[in-house]
């Protein structure tokens, strides 16, 4: 299960979080950081997984945005372990996770042109819808470009249509 995904730019500023699993706001800021700060510090020759603090974080870096996943053991997982937390192990595919944030960029890129800071900054109501349409509740239930863009495609219609209306 997916805990959150970050994007972010090289200069460690958040543009987009979303989080899929409940966290006090002082603890999540500290977890950010933390996060940001370990993936822009490591190289590129360097592996794209890291684990930190019980998350796997699968981050992926493209032109100026790093685009970040973190998981956690999901809920099944502890029952397979006898109930003990402690015990608990992340089964999440990391190879599949890196993939669903190729299919998230193509998806954004698809919408935007050519996928930027400034895209995911003016319009960000948009990028959220989007990347809720791929993701909710911490699994990923879509990943097909054109499925993801219709609603979005949909509104921008009646939106364009509402703004002739008042002219």
């Amino acid at each position: 299960m997916i805990s959150f995904i970050l994007m972010v730019n090289k200069q460690g500023q958040t543009r987009l979080s979303s989080y899929y699993e409940w966290m006090d706001m002082q603890e999540r800021v500290a977890l950010e950081a933390e996060i940001i700060r370990k993936c822009l510090s490591r190289s590129e020759l360097q592996c794209s997984f890291v684990e930190y603090r019980g998350f796997k974080v699968i981050y992926r870096r493209y032109a100026s945005l790093f685009f970040i996943v973190g998981t956690k053991a999901d809920v099944d997982a502890r029952k397979a372990v006898k109930g003990d937390p402690a015990l608990a192990v992340n089964h999440e595919n990391e190879l599949g996770l890196l993939e669903f944030i190729h299919s998230l960029v193509e998806t954004m890129d698809r919408w935007a042109g050519s996928i930027c800071e400034l895209d995911i900054m003016y319009q960000l109501e948009q990028v959220h819808f989007l990347v809720d349409e791929m993701v909710q509740n911490g699994y990923i239930v879509d990943t097909n470009k054109s499925n993801v863009l219709r609603p979005i495609d949909l509104i921008d219609r009646e939106s364009k249509k509402n703004e002739g209306m008042f002219r």
